[in-house]
C-alpha cells in the first residue's frame, strides 16, 4: 500500500497540529486524523478556556507560524504573586512575587483563549501543502509492519504512513490500542474553570492562591477578564457546578477576594477531574505518543501544554536529524532517541507537581508553618527567585531547538 503521509498524527487538538507544522517545515509529510469536524474547531465564540504559555513555548508557536495568528489576542504574564491560607481569610503574610523584569528574556509568559489557539493552528495548518487534515473521523484500528503502520478509520478508509503519532488524550486509543498501559491515580480534586469580568485592571499579574482543598489560579485575559482554574474536593466541586450563575460567583467571591473590585461570570463554566496519568511508555512498534497522551498531570504548575509543547519540538528534532541521516524515522532506534530525551523530564515535571499539590492542598499547620517561611526564604532570596522565574518560563533544562526560538 502507498504511504499518504511521512507521520500520521491521531489527535487535532493543539499538540498534534504543533507537531504537523513543525514535521511540514522540515519536509515530511504529515497527516492530521481528529474526531472532530471541522465547523466544531472553528468556533469562536468566548466560553473563557486559556492556556499559560511559557516563554519557551511561545518561541515554537513563532517558528512554526502559529503566533503571528494570536499574538494580537495574547496578555502577556508581567507578575506572578503565589501565597497560602483559607477562603475568605486573604492571604498569609509570607508569599513569593515574581516580577518578569528580573530576567533578561522579557514576560515568563502569555495568556491565550483556546479559541484563538485552534483557529490559528487551523489557518496555519491549511496554508502548509504538506498537512492533509481528516476531520470528522475515528481511528478504529492500527497495524505496523516492517516498513510502516496502518490505521483504519470509522467509514472503513485506510491510511499508511511510517511512523503514527498518538496525540489523542489522557484517554488515548493510540496507546490502548498499542498496549501501553498507564500509572497515576485520582487526586479526588476537580477542576472549576470559568472566566470572569472584574471592575479594576489585572495589571498583568497571575496569582495563584493555595487553600486547603485546592489551588485557585487567577490568569489574566486580555481586557479586564481572567480566567480561573479552582480546584476543589471532587464533592464540593460537583455541588458548586450545580449552583447557578448567581450562586456559582457567590461561592467564588470568599476564594477571590475583592483586589480587583465585582466579579461576575464571563462565558461557559467547565469541569476537569483531576488526576495524575504517566504512560509506561513513550514510544512502541512505529508509535509515539506526545501531549496528555504520553503524560497527564495536576494544573498547579500550569505545564500540561507547555510540557506537551516540549514533546513536539524533541520528537520533530529527533526525527528530522534522522530523517537527514537517512534513518527510518519509525524505527526503535529512532523513537528510543526521543524517549530518552523526554522521559526523564516528564517523570521529574509530574512528581513536583505530585508533591507540590499533596503540599498545599492540606490544612496541616506545622505543613503551614513551613510552607509560609519557605515561600517567604524564596522570594527574599533574588539567585533562586530568578531560578524559580526561568523555570516557569520554561527556559531551564535539556531545550528542543524550537523552544530556544531556533530552527531545526
Amino acid at each position: 500500500m502507498k504511504n499518504s503521509s511521512d507521520i500520521l498524527i491521531v489527535g487535532g487538538g493543539l499538540n498534534g497540529p504543533a507537531l504537523a507544522l513543525a514535521l511540514a517545515q522540515t519536509g515530511h509529510s504529515v497527516t492530521v486524523i481528529d474526531a472532530l469536524p471541522e465547523l466544531a474547531l472553528q468556533d469562536d465564540g468566548f466560553d473563557g478556556r486559556g492556556y499559560a504559555l511559557a516563554l519557551a513555548s511561545k518561541r515554537l508557536l513563532d517558528r512554526i507560524g502559529v503566533w503571528q495568528h494570536v499574538a494580537d489576542q495574547a496578555q502577556p504574564m508581567l507578575e506572578i504573586k503565589a501565597s497560602d491560607g483559607h477562603a475568605g481569610d486573604g492571604p498569609a503574610p509570607f508569599f513569593i512575587h515574581f516580577d518578569h523584569t528580573e530576567i533578561e528574556e522579557g514576560p515568563m509568559g502569555y495568556m491565550v483563549e483556546d479559541r484563538f489557539l485552534r483557529r490559528a493552528f487551523l489557518a496555519a495548518m491549511k496554508d502548509e501543502p504538506l498537512i492533509t487534515m481528516v476531520n470528522g473521523r475515528r481511528v478504529v484500528a492500527q497495524a505496523p509492519d516492517q516498513t510502516g503502520v496502518t490505521v483504519t478509520l470509522d467509514d472503513g478508509a485506510e491510511l499508511r504512513g511510517r511512523l503514527l503519532v498518538g496525540s489523542d488524550g489522557r484517554k488515548s486509543g493510540t496507546a490502548l490500542r498499542a498496549g501501553i498501559k498507564r500509572s497515576g491515580w485520582d487526586y479526588g480534586q476537580t477542576a472549576l474553570v470559568c472566566a470572569i469580568d472584574h471592575e479594576k485592571p489585572h495589571g498583568g499579574i497571575a496569582h495563584q492562591f493555595f487553600m486547603p482543598a485546592g489551588p485557585l489560579a487567577i490568569l489574566p485575559l486580555p481586557g479586564n477578564r481572567s480566567s480561573i482554574v479552582w480546584s476543589e474536593k471532587t464533592e464540593t466541586a460537583a455541588a458548586i457546578q450545580a449552583l447557578d450563575d448567581a450562586g456559582y460567583i457567590a461561592a467564588l467571591k470568599p476564594r477571590f477576594g475583592d483586589f480587583l473590585g465585582e466579579i461576575s461570570l464571563a462565558g461557559k463554566r467547565f469541569t476537569y477531574p483531576l488526576n495524575l496519568t504517566v504512560a509506561n511508555s513513550f514510544i512502541a512498534d512505529r508509535l509515539a505518543l506526545i501531549g496528555d497522551a504520553a503524560h497527564g498531570m495536576h494544573p498547579i504548575a500550569g505545564q500540561g501544554l507547555n510540557a506537551g509543547l516540549r514533546d513536539v519540538g524533541a520528537l520533530a528534532e529527533v526525527l528530522t536529524e534522522a530523517t537527514r541521516r537517512g534513518e527510518d524515522i519509525g524505527s526503535s532506534l529512532v523513537l528510543e532517541r526521543y524517549q530518552q530525551w523526554r522521559r526523564f523530564d516528564t517523570a521529574t515535571l509530574a512528581l513536583a507537581t505530585d508533591v507540590f499539590n499533596k503540599l498545599f492542598s492540606n490544612d496541616n499547620p506545622l505543613l503551614r508553618l513551613g510552607r509560609d517561611i519557605g515561600m517567604g526564604l524564596a522570594g527574599a532570596l533574588p539567585g533562586l527567585r530568578r531560578g524559580f522565574m526561568r523555570e516557569a518560563a520554561g527556559l531551564t533544562g535539556d531545550l528542543p531547538r524550537l523552544l530556544q526560538g531556533k530552527p531545526i
